[in-house]
């Protein structure tokens, strides 16, 4: 394994930095309140970063979206490449690529998912093996993160069929809060039509991909709530000494960092096979688990260690932890993540 950013890649990596930090300013996410900052968004895309993922694959992308949670960045960055641009591209027709990628690289398609946990939806008639079959979808998807700035949804029915959904077809759209602000909305499918995106197989892979990158959108949370807590314990004297430099904030910022590497190794592992063509989906797997379990846990040493300013609800280190939070709950529950992989080990599916 060689997790060594290629040049365009680095190169990416950079621009998206510099890019993010220049505009994700304390005033102006609070500015954004619940909403996105489409200032933000248009010169992501036209700086190309988004249609770049095509060509730096997963593993660029989880370099980027570390870049994106360590300023907690108010656009559809995670969602509208892993939904639309990996997922058209890996299981969309020719007919599809050529329509849709064009657009979702240039922001003006954004597209959202509703996949984990949204089997309750119905199909008529079912998707085939034909990824240009169209039919109806009829459900509720009580909470679709970044709905409020989708063009289209990509959901899952209940015997795990991908469909993509114009959000302006849709029988209703209402904004709703989450614990993060995500500009999500709740989304009501009456006959609504869509079209089959993939055969079968391509959930798997898209839940996969979809766990490994917001996995490392965590990594950068946490890697960016932990640098503010440094700062602080730095800069912040007790007694006559900085906080830094009792052993007890020592330890807590330690097993922090080593937890925030956790995570973010186990993204790169799970991203780079996926390039690679190799087995993925328990690395994938293992990558969530580590994002929801020791995710919640950096989040809270971050607010900890702020002390009293960490329990202000407009401070910047806040945002940080409502991020970690919404993405724990997003990824699942560290047991269920857990429960998956174990039957994933005792069918042999694991490392063949």
């Amino acid at each position: 394994m060689d997790f060594t950013p290629t040049e365009e890649q680095a190169a990416a990596v950079d621009l998206a930095a510099r890019i993010l930090g220049d505009h994700s300013t304390h005033e102006r996410l609070t500015a954004a309140g619940t909403g996105s900052d489409a200032g933000l968004w248009k010169e992501l895309c036209a700086a190309g970063l988004v249609g770049a993922v095509a060509d730096t694959g997963l593993l660029g992308l989880v370099l980027l979206l570390e870049e994106q949670g360590r300023v907690t960045a108010q656009v559809p960055f995670a969602a509208s490449c892993v939904y639309g641009l990996l997922a058209v591209a890996a299981h969309g027709s020719p007919e599809q690529r050529e329509r849709l990628l064009p657009g979702i690289a240039d922001g003006t398609v954004v597209v959202t998912g509703a996949i984990s946990g949204a089997q309750a939806l119905s199909a008529s008639p079912p998707p085939s093996a034909s990824p240009a079959v169209s039919g109806t979808l009829t459900g509720v998807l009580p909470a679709v993160p970044w709905l409020r700035d989708a063009t289209h949804v990509l959901v899952a029915d209940e015997r795990r069929g991908l469909w993509l959904v114009r959000v302006a077809e849709a029988a209703a759209s209402e904004p709703v809060e989450l614990t993060a602000p995500w500009s999500a909305g709740r989304l009501t499918l009456e006959g609504t039509p869509g079209e089959a995106l993939g055969a079968a197989g391509a959930y798997d892979d898209l839940l996969a991909t979809a766990r490994t990158a917001f996995a490392g959108l965590q990594a950068g949370v946490c890697a960016g709530s932990l640098a503010r807590a440094v700062e602080h314990t730095n800069t912040r004297e007790q007694f006559g000494q900085p906080l830094a430099a009792r052993q007890g904030v020592q330890l807590r910022a330690a097993d922090a960092y080593m937890d925030t590497e956790a995570i973010r190794v186990t993204a790169y592992e799970a991203a780079w096979r996926r390039d690679e063509g190799l087995p993925y989906a328990a690395h994938a797997l293992t990558a969530a688990w580590w994002a929801s379990e020791a995710g919640r846990r950096v989040v809270h040493t971050g607010q900890h260690l702020h002390g009293g300013a960490g329990a202000d609800l407009g401070h910047p280190v806040h945002r940080h932890f409502l991020w970690g939070r919404q993405l724990d709950a997003y990824l699942g529950c560290g047991g269920e993540l857990l429960q998956e992989l174990g039957e994933l080990i005792a069918n042999g599916e694991v490392g063949t």
